[in-house]
C-alpha cells in the first residue's frame, strides 16, 4: 500500500466548508459518538445509503470534529476506475477495498470506514429504503478477527427520504440497453438509479439526516481463526443485527422530531441567531 500523508487540518476545514450549505439543510444529527472507543485499530461498519455520497462526508466531518479521527474508506473498484474523481477520493484517505489493503490499515492501527453493502447498496431499488444488502459477505469479519480490529457499527438515516427512486437497475436490465450494457461486462446491478426529489428534479428535498454510533463490538469474542465461517458469520451477524437496529432507533427518533422538517429548523436558527 502506497504512503499517505492526509490532508492538513487548513485543508480538511476548507473541504469541511463546502459543506455548509448542505449541513444548513438538513441539520445533521448524533447520537452515540461517546461509543468511539480509544483502542485502534478501529472498523466503522454501516449502511449505505442511495447514491451513497450524500451523507458520508457529513460522518467523516463528525468523527474528525468530535473525535479526532480521520476515516479511512475502503471504496469500491468502480470508483478508482473514473479519472480526478479518484484523486478526490484518494486524498482523502479512501482505498481501493482489497482484502490486502484493509489488513495493513488495520496493521498500521488506522480508523477504517466500510459499507459491506458496496455498490448494491448504494444503487437502491424501488421498495429498498434502509434495507441492509450485504449478502454473504463475510470479509470484514474474518480481517477483524484476524487482526483483533475492534468493530463500531453505524446507522445513517434521512437520504433515502429526500430522494424516490423512479427507474432502477433492475428496470435497466429489463431494457435492450441494460442488456446490451450486461453483454460488455458493465456491473450494471451497482448503476445508481434514478431519482427525483424536489419535484421532477434528482435534487434531494431537505430532509435531516440522523446518524447512530452504536456500542463497540470486540471481535476477540468470536475466536482467533479468521478461517471460521462459523465465527465469521456470528460477527457479521451480530454486527448486522447492530446496524438493524441503530436504523429502527433513528426511524422511530425521526417521527417524533419537532425540526425534521426544514421551516422549524430555520426558525429555531433564526431565533439563535437574534438572541445572540
Amino acid at each position: 500500500m502506497p504512503s499517505f500523508a492526509p490532508p492538513s487540518p487548513r485543508e480538511l476545514e476548507r473541504a469541511f466548508s463546502l459543506l455548509a450549505p448542505f449541513r444548513a439543510l438538513t441539520a445533521p444529527k448524533f447520537f452515540g459518538l461517546e461509543h468511539v472507543p480509544a483502542t485502534r485499530p478501529l472498523l466503522f461498519v454501516g449502511n449505505h445509503t442511495v447514491w451513497g455520497v450524500l451523507d458520508t462526508p457529513f460522518f467523516f466531518a463528525a468523527l474528525y470534529e468530535k473525535k479526532g479521527i480521520f476515516l479511512r474508506s475502503l471504496g469500491d473498484h468502480a470508483h478508482f476506475r473514473v479519472p480526478l474523481w479518484r484523486d478526490l477520493l484518494s486524498r482523502f484517505g479512501a482505498v481501493d477495498g482489497t482484502r490486502e489493503t484493509c489488513a495493513a490499515l488495520m496493521r498500521a492501527g488506522e480508523a477504517i470506514l466500510v459499507f459491506p453493502g458496496g455498490g448494491r447498496e448504494v444503487a437502491k431499488r424501488k421498495g429498498e429504503r434502509y434495507q441492509l444488502i450485504w449478502k454473504e459477505r463475510l470479509g470484514f469479519a474474518r480481517l477483524a478477527i484476524e487482526h483483533g480490529c475492534t468493530i463500531v457499527p453505524f446507522a445513517a438515516v434521512g437520504v433515502e427520504d429526500a430522494l424516490d427512486v423512479v427507474l432502477d437497475s433492475g428496470d435497466l436490465l429489463r431494457t435492450p440497453l441494460g442488456k446490451a450494457m450486461q453483454r460488455l461486462g458493465v456491473r450494471v446491478e451497482i448503476v445508481p438509479p434514478l431519482v427525483k426529489g424536489i419535484g421532477p428534479t434528482p435534487v434531494p428535498r431537505p430532509e435531516r439526516l440522523y446518524f447512530e454510533l452504536r456500542p463497540p463490538v470486540d471481535p476477540r469474542a468470536f475466536g482467533a481463526d479468521p478461517s471460521d465461517d462459523v465465527a465469521a458469520r456470528a460477527l457479521r451477524d451480530r454486527v448486522k443485527g447492530e446496524v438493524e437496529a441503530g436504523i429502527a432507533s433513528l426511524l422511530a427518533h425521526r417521527e417524533g422530531d419537532p425540526k425534521r422538517a426544514l421551516l422549524p429548523r430555520l426558525l429555531g436558527g433564526l431565533r439563535r441567531a437574534a438572541g445572540r
